[in-house]
């Protein structure tokens, strides 16, 4: 269980994610994992238990281990593939305190079509120039650690990670950052899918607009913070009880 506050509140928000998520049809089946550090506490980290769907987890579902993915608290277990991802992410890029794992469908379909990158032809788009990462290989169940290593190492400097033929990984320093930058990811991938099925060309951004706007977009947590607040005003709304 939780004993500090920190921890309590990191445990609302990560719920907070996973039940917005799912409302946003992110999810799928009861696969995909979201993990986060818990604040001041370096080495601890929160994720999402294997089996719970994320429409109803609960901040005291959530399951706490280390960064091997050792249990150190919670009733329930952790997916077997979660921690070779999550793990090796948060063990090799610092800065990724919250890593969130989804197949959601529009970005995931930029896997799974030959050379699909993110295009520069919408805003939102412009919000990951420079941003964004791909491994371009995919290698099954990520089932060991050199698996999480690889893609560890693909990701780099970026903050988004597309997985061919499998999904999406969007890193950041906390949850409402990480959560932001889902959301608008999946809709820029959702303009760029739907654009291409005009059959019309796709109206590219110029790269240095691309990239000034990018560094204009660039460290919007105050934006991002009251997107995140907002949602939980939505939850504590809808479905009264979700924080336990």
């Amino acid at each position: 269980m939780a004993d500090t506050e920190l921890e309590l509140q990191a445990r609302v928000d990560l719920a907070a994610a996973l039940r917005w998520a799912s409302r946003l049809g992110f999810g799928e089946g009861v696969c995909n994992h979201f993990s986060m550090e818990v604040p001041d506490t370096p080495g601890r980290f929160l994720i999402n238990p294997q089996g719970r769907h994320w429409s109803e987890v609960m901040p005291d579902d959530l399951v706490a281990v280390d960064a091997h993915g050792r249990k150190l608290s919670g009733r329930y277990n952790v997916e077997p593939t979660a921690f070779f991802i999550h793990g090796c992410i948060h063990r090799g890029k610092p800065t990724a305190r919250c890593v969130l794992h989804t197949h959601m469908p529009y970005a995931t379909t930029l896997t799974v079509i030959q050379n699909g990158r993110l295009e520069w032809i919408s805003q939102n788009a412009l919000k990951f120039y420079g941003r964004v990462a791909y491994d371009d290989h995919y290698n099954g169940l990520a089932l060991d650690e050199a698996e999480g290593d690889r893609m560890c190492s693909q990701l780099g400097h970026a903050d988004v990670l597309f997985l061919a033929n499998h999904g999406l990984i969007v890193t950041g320093q906390n949850i409402a950052t990480a959560f932001d930058d889902l959301y608008y990811l999946e809709r820029a991938c959702m303009l760029q899918v739907l654009g291409t099925t005009t059959g019309r060309a796709l109206a590219t951004v110029p790269e240095a607009i691309a990239a000034k706007t990018g560094r204009q977009m660039a460290g919007e947590s105050a934006q991002a913070e009251l997107h995140f607040e907002a949602l939980k005003r939505l939850l504590d709304r809808d479905e009264p009880g979700w924080r336990g």
